[in-house]
């Protein structure tokens, strides 16, 4: 049992360990020595699940990423592949095999599809003529990977691009297939609710599978351990991916991208003489971001500007707790201290990681570009100059800024302004086209098809909802919070605006007036708890609502969610008059940069950057 996963409201380290023994079970029907080959994709997400020194324990002696060619010699009976349904790796599976095959050394070779087998890829090993070779041809249904005690992650890379482009919904159907994996762990949600389309296409879907025998025998849960679902579509709220976020989290993932609760960050401006063999690699300092680092998640949610002053307060309770050692002691307040030197000595390692974190953090949120984007941002929040081509972003362009930056500027201006005059939007389509070239044409299009680059019609709604939700606040504190807006400094998000309502008591009943503003259809439903099984007292769907028991509402974002998103459920669960707690369910972790370039067509990488 991983400790951090189990800290929370709902005990996230049940979801690791059945993960982790499917996963082993598959391994152990391979009898003798092991080479694991992964999909790239997978390697960080079931790492979370499995660490290789588990791995190692059930004979995996080594581990390869999937590349085309043949693989690195290793001596091994076993073979074992693990990838996503994904047409391309099954060309790359077949380009290994048949190099194992003209090595003329006998291996056997087996297949795991996480999270479901696809006719279509065993189609293309068949014409490939390797699909034969496999002696197992297997699913590791592994849709949730356990992130920390309240974040949960399907890790699918492109889930709002597959249906809103795409209109492909197989994603949705794989959230349906993790929310009943979910309900199987911990009980029947009594009460779901959600907002959108593809929520009410996941909904739709859970009661179809309900209805159907569950391939996995449900856990014996006597009362329900989450007491309401809330599906947000992430078409309803398109502005927070947009928005640069400003917590300690948020910012890191901003600049240097946080993978599977992994960083990646210069080591030249680290101290090197604490530092474990495996967290440099490539010049490279590898730092894992759970709450299994203390000072990580006392600081994590913070806006950055709290965040010095936290560190400078730890940085004095340190150096007091080392200074005690040069006092009178007895031998027993000796041993104490002995006792403590070790977690003392973690502390002021992991101080040190984050004071140089902190410092790398500020290099760029004190440059003048940074404050410049920021300033231009606030500023189509509160609604001032959205009606017009904007000097910045036109700046931006002149001065051939990155694409992805421009892009997400634009796209910002069209959904604070409800869209977009069309000289407005042509104006700058031409710009783009002329700065950037004419192939970007098409991501222009994919932006107008997923509703981030829209023309006016009519009814300014975000300017309603602004007002009605309250989705700016100019006066808030960043250092002492009192709001969710302390996130984006003056912005709160939609999306957890619309949860916070729903832990209120009497919900959304509210809201119907500004839940018609929001695009896509409104779900209120109660699911049938099977026998045996009750709502829990006090929560959101029993009969007796007079407890002290905080309510768990379990937010499932489908199409992604930001860590700014993620702090702002926190801050909510922490509150002193809270009665709810929010567990966090996504498709995947996204920031502003991977939200758009997500939905760009593939050019080269020079006319990206970030």
């Amino acid at each position: 049992m991983t400790n951090h996963l189990a800290g929370g409201k709902v005990n996230i380290s049940q979801l690791q360990e059945v993960a982790r023994n499917d996963l082993l079970k598959l391994i152990e029907q391979c009898d003798g020595t092991k080479a694991i080959v992964w999909d790239e994709s997978l390697a960080g997400p079931v790492g979370l699940v499995a660490k290789y020194s588990v791995l190692k324990d059930h004979d995996v002696i080594k581990m390869f990423p999937l590349r085309n060619g043949r693989l690195p010699s290793i001596t091994v009976k076993n073979i074992i592949f693990i990838t996503r349904p994904h047409l391309n790796l099954m060309d790359m599976i077949a380009d290994n095999v048949h190099g194992e095959e003209r090595s003329g050394k006998r291996k056997e070779f087996h297949l795991f599809f996480i999270p479901r087998k696809s006719l279509l890829c065993e189609k293309r090993l068949k014409s490939k003529g390797v699909f034969g070779n496999f002696t197992f041809v297997e699913e590791l249904p592994c849709d949730l990977f356990p992130f920390d005690n309240d974040l949960i992650s399907m890790e699918l890379d492109s889930a709002f691009k597959e249906y809103y482009l795409e209109n492909d919904p197989t994603c949705l159907y794989q959230v349906a297939q993790a929310i009943m994996l979910l309900q199987d762990l911990y009980g029947i949600i009594p009460r779901v609710s959600g907002k959108g389309t593809t929520a009410q296409i996941v909904w739709d879907l859970m009661r179809k599978l309900s209805a159907e025998p569950r391939p996995r025998a449900p856990l014996n849960n006597s009362v329900s351990q989450i007491d309401h679902l809330l599906l947000i579509d992430r078409a309803v709220d398109l502005l927070s991916p947009l928005a640069t976020q400003l917590t300690y989290e948020g910012l890191i993932d901003e600049i240097f991208e946080i993978n599977n609760t992994t960083v990646h960050l210069p080591a030249e401006k680290f101290s090197h003489s604490d530092d474990e063999p495996n967290e440099i690699v490539s010049n490279k300092k590898r730092v894992i971001l759970n709450s299994s680092d203390e000072l990580f998640a006392e600081i994590r949610d913070k806006n950055f500007n709290g965040v010095g002053p936290a560190l400078s307060r730890k940085a004095k309770t340190i150096s007091s707790e080392f200074e005690e050692r040069h006092g009178d002691k007895t031998v027993q307040e000796m041993k104490q201290f002995v006792a403590r030197l070790p977690y003392m000595l973690a502390t002021k390692k992991s101080l040190a990681t984050h004071t140089t974190i902190a410092e790398l953090i500020k290099e760029v949120t004190d440059s003048e570009k940074f404050m410049s984007s920021l300033q231009t941002e606030q500023d189509l929040m509160l609604g001032i100059d959205t009606d017009k081509i904007h000097p910045y972003i036109e700046d931006c362009i002149a001065h051939q800024d990155p694409l992805i930056k421009v892009l997400r500027l634009i796209c910002l201006q069209s959904v604070t302004n409800s869209g977009l005059k069309p000289k407005i939007i042509e104006y700058y389509k031409r710009e783009i086209v002329q700065t950037y070239g004419f192939q970007h044409i098409l991501t222009l299009n994919n932006l107008e098809k997923a509703g981030l680059l829209k023309l006016q019609q009519g009814t300014r709604n975000y300017t309603l909802l602004r007002k009605f939700l309250q989705l700016t606040v100019e006066d808030g504190s960043e250092i002492a919070p009192r709001d969710i807006s302390y996130v984006h400094s003056v912005y709160a998000p939609l999306s957890v605006r619309l949860a916070q309502h729903l832990g209120k008591p009497g919900g959304w009943r509210g809201l119907a007036d500004v839940l018609s503003v929001i695009p896509g259809p409104t779900i209120e439903e109660n699911q049938q708890l099977p026998l045996g099984q009750q709502a829990r007292r006090g929560s959101l769907g029993s009969v007796s609502s007079q407890s002290d028991t905080a309510k768990t509402i379990l937010v499932f974002f489908l199409g992604g969610c930001t860590f700014a998103e993620i702090s702002a459920l926190r801050f909510l669960s922490q509150q002193e008059d809270s009665n709810v707690e929010f567990v966090i369910a996504t498709t995947r972790l996204i920031n502003g940069n991977s939200f758009i370039k997500s939905l760009m067509e593939k050019m080269p990488t020079t006319t990206i950057g970030r």
